[in-house]
């Protein structure tokens, strides 16, 4: 299972790191300290969705 949630890590974080980039970027935070803290935002919340997803996939 560990194989799968590292694979849906990898697509399921750029996903939302970029919805979060395009969130600050929508409203009006153009700095690249707030960019930044977006995108690393959506890796970090990436981890325990992936997980989530993974074991309800791997359950069926």
């Amino acid at each position: 299972m560990m194989r799968l949630a590292a694979i849906l890590y990898s697509l399921i974080s750029t996903a939302l790191a970029g919805t979060a980039v395009i969130a600050v970027l929508s409203a009006g935070m153009v700095s690249v300290a707030a960019i930044l803290w977006a995108a690393g935002a959506g890796f970090v919340l990436a981890a325990p969705a992936s997980w989530l997803v993974a074991r309800h996939l791997y359950t069926g």
